[in-house]
C-alpha cells in the first residue's frame, strides 16, 4: 500500500487530501470541521479525517506534500515590501509573526501536527504545478493543456503547460503583481464585499448591470496583449504595500471611494461588476487562445481560482477553440492538496494514471468528504429528541421528499460522503422547486440570510439537459463550473415594462419556465447529475420530474450567509432549525419542521461533542 498526504494551508481554504494506491480516497476542507468560513489554518481536522475514513494511520503514510514552497513565496513578500518601502511596512509587520511562526518551518509543524509519527520525506511543490496537477490528473484526458489562474502563488498569477499521461509540463506564467484574479479582488473591493469570498456575489450581480467602464480598465489600469497577457498599472492598487486593493488614483477613476459594505447597492456597482467580468471573460478568452496555439491540444483543463468564474468558462467551452473542457471541482487552492498528492503520486513516483473509471474523470463526482451511516444519524436524532420518519428504502425516501418539493417545501437534503470544493452537488445541498419565481428571493432571504440578487443553479439530469439548456451533447457539467443559455423554447419573452426595467429590479419577471435558476441574461450555472456520480440525487430529480414534468431543482449549498457548508447532522440540524426550511432528509430520516423542539447552538454543540463519525 502506498500512502501519501497532500496539505495546502495558511492563506484561504486549508485542506487535505489523501491519495491510497493510486485512487483518490479522500479529501475535505478545513473549514467544515471548525466552522470557520475558509478557514486557513493547518487543517488538522480535515487530515484526521482523510486518514480515518481511508482506516490509515499517520505513521502509515507514505508521502507528506505541500501545496506550495513558503521559501520562494517568502523571498516574493519581501521583494516586494522593499520595493514599496516604506509605505509597505504596515502590511509586512501584519505578515511577519505568521511566517517566522509558522510558514518558514513547516516540516517541524507538519511533523508535529501529525503526532510525531510520521518520520518521512515532505514534498513542496509550486502552487500553479499543484494547481495543474489538480487539473489535469484528475481529468479524463490522456492528453490536454492545461491552463491555471489566480491570485498569485509565489511568483506566478497564471501558467500553462501540457498533460501527458502522468506528467504535466508547464511552460510559461504571467507574473506578480500583475495578476486576473487581483484585479477582480480589486473590484470585488471596491464595490463593498469581502475579498477572497466575495468575487462571487460580483459575478451574480454583473447581468444586473451594463459594462460601461469596460473601456476605462483597458485605457487606464490595464494593457492587454492578444496572448491575454497584461501589465498593470499599479498606480490604481494598493495590494503590493497596503492593506487596501485600490488607491485613491483609481477611486477618482471610477468617482468616488468604494461601498461601504452591507449599505445599498448603486448603479455605480452593478456596471463595476458587469465590466470587471467582460474584461476577466475577454482575458480569459485570449489566454485560451493562445494556449491552444502554442499547445495544439485539443482539450483543456483548468484550475485556480479564477477558474471557479463559470460564465468564463462556459464562454470558453462553447466560443474556444477547445473541443472539450475539464475544470477541478476544487479549483482553489483547497485543490492544491489534492494537486500535490497527485503530483508526488504520478511524476515522483512514476505511477500510471488509473483509466477504468466510466464516468470518464477521476473525481468521484468530488464526493470525497466524510460520511454518516444510517446508525449514527438515527442516534444523533434519538440524542437530541427530534421527531423523525425513517425510510426503508430509496425509493420511498425520494417519493416521499420529491412530493415535498411539488408542495413548495425547501428541504435540507444530507446524503452520503460530503464534497470536495465550494459548490453543493447534492450531498449537502438544499433544494427547492424552480417553477416559481418567488422561490429564489424566499431561499435567499429567508433560508440562506444573504443578498437578494444571489442567483441559484438548477440541478437537472444529465439526459435531459439539453431539452433546458443549450449544452452540446458531448458536454457535461456535473461539477456546477459552466453557465450555459436556457434553452430558446424554455425562455419566456421580456417585453413591455420588462425590457425597460434596469438594475436589480429585474428580478421581478420570469425569464424560463424555470424562473427561479435562470439569470436576468437567460443563463443559468447548471450541474448535470447522473446515476454514476450521484444516483440517489438523480432518483429524487425523476421522481421530481414525474409529479411535475420538470427534471430540474434548485440546488445551493446546505448553509446560511457567512457559514461554511454543513459537515455533519448536527451543522444539518441546527440550519434546519435556525432557517426557514420546511423538511430536513438525514440520510433515510426525514423530519418536517412542525413538532420540532427549539434547541439553542450551545444545546445543538454539546451534542454534536457527543457525537463520533462512525
Amino acid at each position: 500500500m502506498t500512502a501519501i498526504l497532500g496539505v495546502s494551508a495558511y492563506y484561504h481554504d486549508s485542506a487535505a487530501a489523501l491519495i491510497v494506491d493510486g485512487t483518490i480516497a479522500a479529501a475535505a476542507q478545513e473549514e467544515r470541521f471548525t466552522r470557520k468560513k475558509h478557514d486557513h489554518e493547518f487543517p488538522r481536522n480535515a487530515v484526521r479525517a482523510c486518514l480515518e475514513s481511508a482506516g490509515i494511520k499517520p505513521d502509515e503514510l507514505d508521502w507528506v506534500g505541500f501545496y506550495e514552497k513558503p521559501l520562494t513565496k517568502f523571498e516574493r513578500l519581501l521583494e516586494t515590501y522593499l520595493a514599496y518601502a516604506p509605505s509597505g511596512f504596515v502590511s509586512f509587520a501584519k505578515a511577519a509573526p505568521l511566517w517566522t511562526r509558522t510558514k518558514l518551518f513547516l516540516p517541524k509543524l507538519m511533523r508535529d501536527e501529525l503526532g510525531g509519527a510520521y518520520r518521512k520525506r515532505f514534498v513542496f511543490a509550486e502552487h500553479h504545478e499543484s494547481h495543474a496537477a489538480s487539473a489535469f490528473f484528475p481529468s479524463p484526458f490522456d492528453q490536454a493543456a492545461i491552463l491555471t489562474i489566480d491570485g498569485v502563488g509565489e511568483w506566478a498569477t497564471a501558467s500553462f503547460g501540457i498533460g501527458r499521461g502522468n506528467r504535466i509540463e508547464l511552460r510559461r506564467q504571467l507574473r506578480f503583481p500583475h495578476s486576473l484574479g487581483l484585479l477582480y479582488s480589486a473590484v470585488t473591493y471596491y464595490t463593498g464585499f469581502r475579498v477572497n469570498s466575495g468575487e462571487y456575489k460580483v459575478m451574480g450581480l454583473a447581468p444586473y448591470g451594463e459594462p460601461k467602464y469596460a473601456d476605462l480598465f483597458y485605457k487606464h489600469l490595464i494593457d492587454l496583449k492578444e496572448d491575454g497577457s497584461f501589465r498593470m498599472d499599479m498606480s490604481y492598487f494598493q495590494y503590493c504595500q497596503g492593506l487596501t486593493m485600490t488607491s485613491p488614483k483609481f477611486h477618482r477613476l471610477f468617482g468616488g471611494p468604494p461601498r461601504r459594505p452591507e449599505t445599498k447597492l448603486t448603479e455605480r456597482d452593478l456596471d463595476m461588476a458587469a465590466s470587471v467580468q467582460v474584461v476577466t471573460e475577454e482575458i480569459m478568452m485570449r489566454m485560451a487562445r493562445h494556449v491552444y496555439r502554442q499547445t495544439g491540444m485539443n482539450k483543456l483543463c483548468l484550475a485556480g481560482g479564477v477558474a471557479l468564474n463559470c460564465v468564463g468558462n462556459g464562454r470558453i467551452l462553447r466560443e474556444g477553440p477547445f473541443e472539450d473542457v475539464w475544470i477541478q471541482p476544487a479549483a482553489g487552492d483547497a485543490g492544491g492538496a489534492l494537486g500535490v498528492a497527485l503530483l508526488i503520486d504520478h511524476q515522483l513516483l512514476d505511477r500510471p494514471r488509473d483509466r477504468s473509471k466510466s464516468s470518464g474523470d477521476r473525481q468521484a463526482g468530488s464526493l470525497l468528504g466524510t460520511a454518516y451511516n444510517d446508525r449514527a444519524i438515527e442516534r444523533f436524532l434519538k440524542d437530541v429528541g427530534a421527531n423523525y420518519t425513517r425510510f426503508d428504502d430509496d425509493g420511498a425516501l425520494c417519493s416521499a421528499i420529491a412530493e415535498a418539493l411539488a408542495d413548495g417545501k425547501i428541504v435540507g437534503w444530507f446524503q452520503g460522503r460530503m464534497e470536495f470544493g465550494p459548490r453543493a452537488l447534492g450531498a449537502r445541498s438544499i433544494l427547492g422547486d424552480p417553477r416559481g419565481l418567488d422561490m429564489g428571493t424566499i431561499m435567499n432571504v429567508k433560508i440562506k440570510f444573504r443578498e437578494s440578487f444571489r442567483p441559484f443553479a438548477p440541478a437537472v439530469l444529465r439526459d435531459r439537459a439539453r431539452e433546458y439548456f443549450e449544452l452540446s451533447p458531448n458536454h457535461e457539467s456535473p461539477y456546477m463550473l459552466l453557465t450555459a443559455p436556457v434553452a430558446e423554447d424554455k425562455r419566456i419573452a421580456v417585453n413591455g415594462e420588462a425590457a425597460r426595467v434596469r438594475g436589480l429590479d429585474q428580478r421581478k419577471f420570469a425569464r424560463s419556465v424555470i424562473p427561479s435558476v435562470t439569470h436576468v441574461d437567460h443563463s443559468a450555472r447548471i450541474q448535470t447529475v447522473d446515476d454514476e456520480r450521484n444516483p440517489l440525487f438523480a432518483r429524487l430529480i425523476r421522481e421530481f420530474d414525474r409529479l411535475t414534468g420538470r427534471p430540474v431543482l434548485i440546488n445551493t449549498s446546505f448553509n446560511v450567509r457567512g457559514e461554511p457548508i454543513v459537515e455533519s447532522p448536527a451543522d444539518a440540524y441546527r440550519c434546519f432549525l435556525a432557517t426557514d426550511i420546511d423538511t430536513l432528509a438525514l440520510g433515510r430520516f426525514v423530519l418536517e419542521k412542525q413538532g420540532q423542539k427549539a434547541m439553542s447552538r450551545r444545546e445543538v454543540e454539546r451534542h454534536l461533542a457527543k457525537f463520533q463519525l462512525d
